[in-house]
């Protein structure tokens, strides 16, 4: 394998958070700038945050958003962050700002998760949740989409998960191998 800075290397997305460890401001601030930082298209920067401390109320907003086997263990998580763009709806006839602003949200977003790497932290992101829910909770604007919720926290113990997500939890990881993502 070829050589991989550690801070991809060792990123790891788990479901067993520490439910007893806090987000601190710094690290909240440290993690908003990376994804600020974010190359984006037209240095548009069309992505927008909604960051919930275990607890807040904007915790519990995204939280009950979450589908309910994810929330038995993303509540363990220190932070809750809504990834969202602000891309209008393209047309057929284009590549419209809608793609462009989602795959510039996922730079933000690896960033950010990139960024929680260096700090000690991890990322879980999600994808799966009442998206519209969500935007009635966190009173989100007229034409911000929320796109990804990623829980935030530092590693818990995985015996306290479920039986099938514990084993899953302490898998060895698995990628492709790199021959197979080459289009030929």
């Amino acid at each position: 394998m070829a050589e991989l800075t550690p801070l991809l290397a060792f990123r790891w997305s788990p479901r067993a958070f520490d439910p007893d460890a806090e987000l601190t401001g710094d690290e909240a601030a440290s993690l908003l700038e990376a994804a600020r930082w974010a190359p984006s298209a037209g240095n548009a920067q069309p992505w927008r945050f909604a960051l919930g401390h275990r607890q807040d109320e904007t915790w519990k907003r995204i939280l009950v958003t979450l589908p309910e086997p994810d929330q038995g263990w993303a509540r363990h998580a220190s932070a809750l962050v809504v990834g969202a763009h602000t891309g209008a709806p393209s047309t057929a006839a284009d590549y419209g700002s809608a793609e462009r602003a989602a795959y510039d949200l996922g730079q933000a977003v690896a960033h950010l998760t990139v960024q929680a790497t260096a700090l000690g932290l991890h990322v879980r992101q999600l994808t799966r949740f009442d998206r519209g829910r969500l935007g009635t909770e966190l009173d989100l604007p007229a034409g911000v989409r929320p796109l990804v919720v990623a829980a935030v926290g530092r590693l818990g113990d995985p015996a306290a998960l479920p039986a099938d997500l514990h084993t899953r939890e302490t898998a060895l990881r698995h990628r492709h191998p790199l021959a197979a993502l080459l289009i030929p």
